[in-house]
């Protein structure tokens, strides 16, 4: 008997509905409707919760395939937490940018060095280049720690390769600008980011 067809029969057997077996899970009724209807399983942690509540073991409710599945699915997701974790991190650390002094400008025959909020000596148009890259960087990292939980397809697959693109534009900006530090520090979060890709695959 498949995970679903057992979950099924051992609410039946308590004369429970979804919903008053979800309450008693703490999820949604959403969710023991996928995992009745077999369209997906619950993660380790749920699955203990359920043991306990039917007063089984794990290996009573799944099968050795399925215990495996569900190993490697909440393995998958775990890593994909960390990485988002580190991303987001990297991207909203952007902000130093703006009250470090990184930034070189001239100033009497010398180059000072000054956050971004103080750069002044540069045309407007790259100064708002610059704030554009920045905040949009920014903005991506609260939204790929805000948004860890959406496992939309779309969304997972291009929050990691947008964070990257950003990046590496930054990168390519203050390179030709010239602002080497920032450029450094930029290119050093992308070095970080596409190792942990390249690992994962």
């Amino acid at each position: 008997m498949e995970f679903n067809e057992k979950l099924q029969q051992l609410r039946k057997q308590k004369n429970m509905t979804q919903e008053e077996l979800a309450e008693s899970l703490y999820v949604s009724r959403t969710a023991i409707s996928k995992w009745e209807s077999g369209r997906g399983y619950p993660n380790i942690d749920s699955l203990k919760v359920i043991a306990k509540f039917f007063e089984i073991t794990i290996d009573e409710l799944l099968s050795g395939d399925e215990l495996l599945t569900i190993a490697e699915e909440d393995n998958k997701q775990k890593t994909r937490y960390f990485q988002d974790l580190v991303f987001g991190l990297l991207d909203l650390s952007v902000a130093i940018l703006l009250f470090l002094p990184l930034f070189g400008q001239e100033a009497d025959g010398a180059i000072q060095a000054v956050s971004l909020l103080d750069l002044t000596a540069i045309s407007p148009y790259m100064r708002i280049a610059y704030f554009i890259i920045i905040i949009g960087i920014i903005v991506w990292g609260i939204l790929t720690l805000a948004l860890q939980n959406i496992s939309q397809k779309l969304w997972v697959q291009s929050k990691n390769i947008i964070s990257l693109i950003l990046n590496t534009v930054g990168v390519l900006l203050f390179i030709i600008s010239p602002q080497p530090y920032v450029a450094m520090l930029l290119f050093i979060y992308l070095i970080i980011k596409a190792s942990m890709l390249i690992k994962k695959h």
